[in-house]
């Protein structure tokens, strides 16, 4: 009977060890952490923020990009102290409040409310940044229009300068990433705690 009782325990233990290690395997993996999806979530933000809609205006000179190539911009339009353009030839000459209609053709000057660069004093560059430097200056108050992390949101969310470059005119390639998608992502990088890779 002794050696009966101890065949059982040993059995026993070898079933529930066996059990157990099953269960271990099938366990799902852990949740990924807030600051990884945030970094995650960030991948997308920089993929907009270095298109060519946004990039073109946010230029590290004072002249203005155009295209998908990011060229120097025609009739030697410059940045202005403000953003507006240069004396005399203001932003406003060309780009009015809206888009041109298809039936003007392509490539026509494009408009939006507010059509303008950020102005000299907070440029705002996003060409050649890596992407910890990009984090970088678009989190710096000194560099993105004074703005907290809700201000940001509230700019990328609903600004109508910001949503021209899902909706660019003819010719223009618009982001590539639709606009709810980079909107859920910022939100992601700030839930994360809006961390620089």
């Amino acid at each position: 009977m002794k050696g009966f009782g101890s065949s059982w325990v040993l059995g026993g233990l070898l079933v529930g060890t066996v059990l157990l290690a099953g269960s271990v395997a099938a366990a799902p993996a852990a949740p990924v952490s807030k600051q990884a999806a945030a970094l995650a979530a960030f991948d997308t933000i920089q993929t907009v923020l270095q298109h060519p809609r946004c990039q073109n205006c946010h230029i590290p000179g004072d002249a203005p990009l155009q295209f998908d190539a990011g060229l120097v911009h025609n009739q030697n339009v410059q940045r202005g102290s403000n953003g507006l353009g240069a004396p005399g030839f203001p932003c406003s000459t060309c780009h009015g409040t809206k888009n041109l209609p298809a039936s003007y053709g392509a490539h026509m000057p494009p408009g939006a409310p507010g059509w303008r660069l950020p102005a000299v004093n907070q440029k705002m560059v996003f060409i050649g940044l890596s992407k910890a430097d990009l984090c970088a200056t678009i989190k710096d108050p000194a560099h993105n229009g004074n703005r907290d992390l809700a201000k940001l949101l509230e700019h990328v969310s609903h600004d109508k300068l910001v949503l021209w470059g899902w909706s660019p005119g003819v010719g223009r390639a618009p982001v590539s990433v639709p606009h709810e998608q980079f909107v859920a992502a910022f939100k992601a990088w700030m839930a994360g705690g809006a961390p620089c890779p």
